[in-house]
């Protein structure tokens, strides 16, 4: 993956228009608003499902380990959920990414007000075992790497805007940052499910939006390698894997939600 602009330079015109919400003209690509919005009417209707008024701890549950799931094999980790569930998987991937998922609830309230904080703590979750102890939670030394981790936890801070447009680029800066040797996947995709459930978009956390990249698979990875390149047509096709994927997830709640029956 190339080394992408920063998600500032993309948009530099952005804060001369909304200074509010520098993301605010990504709605404005061509066939993103009507993405969003589409994305938004199917998690506000899957949110009615009446298994979240009688069995949402069950059913968070279930989706906590299917998006851990698919997040390791999205890493090239790949298990069946089944397998994983029983405790036989000990891939240190795997690992991760299960107590990456087990203390995301925790850490709620936290990613919006230090995000590096989180980030550091997410890292050192996903990496163990994975990278040497010196290694976990720190990021690259690099001073590119350290402005552009600063800038978006600026942008986490502000909480300005569409949930949505805020964790596809949170999600798509860090995969294409690699501010981590290792885990950067795991963390980013973390980070995003963060940002969608403290913004109250999906506040019980039971989209599986990671589930909804692995269905899709390589239109995920072909839309983070056009985002890292900054360019619009880049910026559209992340913005419309991301709200596909949304749209996926909700389907996965639904079946989840639909067993409990």
């Amino acid at each position: 993956m190339p080394f992408p602009r920063s998600f500032e330079q993309h948009a530099l015109h952005i804060k001369l228009i909304n200074v509010t919400d520098p993301l605010a003209p990504l709605l404005q690509l061509p066939d993103v608003e009507a993405a969003v919005v589409r994305a938004r009417a199917a998690v506000d209707g899957a949110l009615k499902h009446w298994s979240l008024r009688k069995k949402g701890g069950p059913v968070a549950a279930e989706v906590s380990l299917r998006a851990a799931v698919a997040s390791a094999a999205l890493s090239d980790h790949r298990y069946a959920t089944e397998e994983v569930r029983t405790g036989a998987v000990l891939d240190p991937v795997v690992q991760g990414s299960l107590r990456v998922a087990e203390a995301l609830p925790g850490m709620v309230e936290l990613w919006p007000k230090v995000p590096r904080q989180a980030l550091a703590r997410l890292h050192l979750l996903a990496a163990t075992g994975v990278l040497p102890e010196s290694e976990l939670g720190r990021p690259v030394a690099d001073p590119v790497v350290a402005a552009r981790l600063e800038a978006l936890s600026e942008l986490v801070i502000a909480a300005e805007g569409e949930p949505i447009i805020r964790a596809a680029v949170v999600h798509g800066e860090l995969l294409a940052l690699r501010a981590f040797e290792g885990a950067n996947g795991v963390v980013a995709r973390a980070a995003a499910r963060l940002t969608l459930v403290s913004s109250g978009f999906d506040a019980r956390g039971v989209i599986a939006v990671e589930e909804g990249h692995m269905r899709r698979e390589p239109e995920y990875v072909g839309a983070a390698n056009a985002f890292a390149t900054g360019t619009p047509d880049g910026l559209r096709s992340w913005l419309r894997h991301y709200t596909t994927a949304i749209e996926e997830g909700v389907g996965v709640f639904t079946e989840i939600a639909d067993a409990f029956n």
